[in-house]
């Protein structure tokens, strides 16, 4: 009889959970909301001094940043939005996840034995849900599933584009901040001297320093958000205390009248006056909400209760305060000093070289959100075939969304340099700035009004009003940023036009690749049957065949056959398929079964991946694989969770046996070596030949498998086959491999050549195959295939 929990029992785990919840809440102030607490260096600093015409416009201007606030950080994004996860993830790309699974417009190569051997997920998923009208629609429709991932690529394409604008602006309003500062310092007392000084400074300031903070922000990315959060949190935590005691003091200094401009009269009465030179200031108010679309995308880093507590509780309230005394200071100095609509002309003299570190250090913070959210959805996309390989380091072991990865901090920290290089204008960046947020709020909203329909299944009226009211807002805002489209913001379009091409690129020539490995496959009867009467013979080892196809023979592995009449004695076929979820449970990961009848001992093994889930690049893959295959052995005959493919039963592995596992793992670590041996996991011995290692001598982890000296389940049989897959298994490991070798049809239109041509320059570019799968080379046998696509 099971007791209940003690009190005591109860009271610490609800304190773990305070205190959990508590540091989550600390580091999304260094990770998630840098980006939204730095905003304030240049909202106002980046309209034109001369749209400021009397006391009024600042009234208007401050009505129009609360409501902003108000309406699309505080209600859609905190209070519906974060909603919408995809089982703790965030992101465009979550929501396109959830569409895939509940409304069936995934575009992931798949085939239709991969659906038949999926099909019991789905009926769970679907199970007691009537299908609407609308969901029938969209899943009948083709063109639909491609809107909707070209949607979900452009959401992805702004959010890199502002990963790599935002720490441009950011660090560069900061660094024109402590160059206004510098120039106030009197060094000499001729009027000439003193202006060559500051031409001076202000010539080698800014742009300098704004690139030396910029390149020692990225250099600090491989610590992972976990560290990064706690280096950062506290800087944000004391800014934001900072700028909420200067908006409280700038507002019972200046004008403690300010807080009627709360009313949305004042919006109206800018609205009523409105000309060509106010409207396009709207992009400067729009920057306001920068950072609001990464409390949704870093959610796979933190948790929705963190995020959306720590924005309620103290980033909106602080926010308002801080733009509020800003706006009372502006009201009564708009026709003074130059520079009075900065942030630091607000700030008190005997504060002011305070506030100039204090800036300094969070402007750099304040990047921070976006680069780890370009992280987050570069993962995603990666994993759902739309962006090449690279290499992902997961930083936590505990949460899975928070990722690392080395090429594309790189990349972004160049392209970073070269805003602040080319532009060096705050208002040209901020006008880039300003189109990346309202674009990818849009796609944001309209992936969300889909997920209210389709995955919530609220009618079509409240799906409809949340498309068309926030869609209003956000259109307002893009209007506004049309204006200064050629004042810095087609550099945005630059950076979507590349990276598009790059994602539609990688997707395309993956989907042709497929659809050429499923045309030209061979049946598994050609293995099995006919390859005896050829003349094939069978050598001691494991054969690892990677393979994209989850029936058949790939027609490499045929051609390999064809030409080296020779395979090992167990052959295990491995094919990855993403799934359109963060992380596929382990219990669920490995459908294994048989090609052929028993004595073949040729296996399949199909390994299911969510776009979080760290698969391929994890050293023990090999021995996770066997283990699911020993695992599967044991299981063949007795009542488990199975699957029926037109192959024959598949078994879902990853739970072990009620009395332990068939085979058990066993570390030793020895010394290999380069040549042949029959211990060695790094060579192959064939007839024909032998495949000479060429790395040096390498002391390497080595796993071996035992069989369980007393198991009373394991039948003769069974022993025999799992002795033989460990005979196999010491005899060596060899991994097959096709490369590939696209080229076009002829007669093919010029985008097709086009994106076949970039998908060929991408894969000899990117991370290589056998890097990427973790495959020793000395083992590796790659046959190469012509694609005529």
């Amino acid at each position: 009889m099971d007791h209940p929990p003690s009190p005591t029992t109860s009271s610490d785990r609800l304190k773990e959970t305070w205190r959990h919840a508590l540091v989550l809440s600390f580091q999304t102030l260094g990770v998630v909301y840098g980006r939204l607490s730095t905003a304030p260096l240049y909202v106002f600093g980046t309209i034109q001094t001369k749209d400021f015409k009397s006391n009024e416009i600042a009234y208007e201007y401050f009505s129009f940043i609360f409501w902003t606030l108000t309406v699309v950080s505080l209600l859609k994004y905190a209070f519906i939005v974060l909603r919408a996860d995809d089982n703790g993830e965030g992101g465009v790309f979550a929501l396109y996840s959830l569409l895939c699974r509940h409304a069936k417009v995934g575009l992931i190569p798949n085939d239709t034995s991969t659906s038949e051997v999926m099909q019991h997920e789905e009926e769970n998923t679907f199970r007691g849900k009537v299908e609407s009208r609308a969901r029938r629609a969209i899943k009948n429709h083709r063109s639909s599933h491609y809107l909707m991932l070209f949607t979900a690529l452009f959401g992805a394409c702004m959010i890199i584009g502002d990963g790599v604008i935002t720490p441009s602006i950011s660090v560069l309003s900061a660094s024109s901040g402590l160059q206004r500062s510098l120039s106030e310092i009197k060094y000499s007392s001729s009027p000439d001297a003193q202006g060559a000084i500051s031409d001076a400074l202000k010539k080698y300031v800014p742009v300098p320093s704004a690139c030396v903070i910029t390149v020692c922000l990225f250099i600090l990315q491989h610590y992972g958000s976990h560290k990064i959060g706690f280096m950062f949190a506290p800087i944000v935590t004391i800014w934001l205390l900072f700028i909420g005691g200067v908006g409280i003091y700038n507002i019972f200094h200046w004008n403690p009248e300010i807080f009627s401009a709360l009313s949305p009269v004042y919006m109206y009465r800018f609205v009523r006056n409105i000309n060509k030179d106010r409207w396009k200031s709207l992009g400067s108010i729009l920057l306001c909400i920068a950072g609001s679309e990464t409390m949704f995308t870093d959610l796979g880093h933190f948790s929705k209760r963190s995020i959306k507590r720590t924005f309620v509780c103290l980033i909106y309230p602080v926010l308002i305060l801080c733009y509020a005394g800003q706006a009372a200071f502006i009201s009564k100095h708009w026709n003074g000093p130059e520079n009075f609509n900065h942030l630091s002309e607000s700030i008190p003299e005997h504060l002011r070289h305070v506030f100039i570190l204090l800036s300094l250090l969070a402007s750099a913070v304040g990047s921070q959100a976006t680069i780890t959210a370009s992280f987050s959805i570069i993962n995603q996309c990666r994993a759902l075939s739309c962006f090449p390989r690279v290499k992902v380091i997961h930083t936590s072991d505990k949460r899975h969304g928070q990722v690392y990865i080395p090429d594309v901090n790189w990349l972004l920290m160049a392209l970073s340099l070269s805003i602040t290089l080319g532009f060096h204008d705050i208002t040209r960046i901020a006008n880039a700035a300003g189109m990346a947020i309202v674009f990818g709020m849009i796609v944001t909203t309209c992936m969300m009004s889909l997920v209210m329909a389709l995955y919530w299944e609220k009618s079509l009226f409240i799906s409809g009003f949340f498309l068309m009211f926030f869609g209003f807002v956000e259109a307002v805002y893009v209007s506004a940023c049309m204006l200064s489209f050629h004042k810095g913001a087609w550099y945005l379009f630059v950076l979507l036009a590349v990276s598009f091409t790059v994602m539609l690129a990688w997707h395309y020539g993956t989907m042709k690749k497929y659809e050429f490995d499923l045309q030209n496959k061979v049946s598994t009867e050609w293995l099995t049957d006919y390859s005896p009467s050829l003349g094939v013979s069978r050598v001691p080892g494991i054969g690892l065949i990677y393979t994209d196809i989850v029936m058949g023979i790939p027609a490499f592995f045929s051609h390999f056959i064809t030409n080296l009449p020779a395979f090992h004695q167990v052959l295990i076929f491995v094919s990855f398929k993403p799934q359109p979820v963060p992380c596929v449970p382990p219990s669920q990961r490995y459908c294994v079964g048989r090609v052929g009848g028993k004595d073949y001992r040729i296996y399949r093994c199909i390994v299911r991946y969510g776009y979080c889930d760290q698969v391929r690049d994890t050293d023990d893959f090999e021995e996770q694989i066997i283990g699911s295959i020993g695992e599967y052995i044991s299981l063949d005959e007795s009542d488990c969770e199975s699957l029926t493919s037109p192959e024959g039963r598949m078994v879902i592995v990853g739970t072990p046996l009620l009395e332990g596992h068939a085979l058990i793992p066993v570390d030793d670590t020895n010394l290999f070596s380069g040549s042949t041996n029959a211990g060695n996991n790094e060579t192959l011995a064939i007839p024909e030949g032998e495949l000479i290692g060429r790395n040096a001598p390498v002391r390497r982890k080595k796993v071996r498998f035992l069989i369980p000296e007393s198991s009373p389940r394991l039948r003769v049989s069974v022993r025999d086959e799992l002795q033989e897959l460990i005979n196999a298994r010491e005899s060596g490991t060899a991994y097959f491999l096709g490369q590939s070798h696209l080229t076009v049809r002829d007669g093919s239109n010029f985008f097709k050549k086009f994106l076949i041509m970039a998908y060929v320059f991408l894969d000899k570019n990117c991370r290589e195959p056998p890097v990427a799968l973790n495959i020793p080379h000395a083992a590796l046998v790659e046959v190469g295939m012509v694609y005529i696509i």
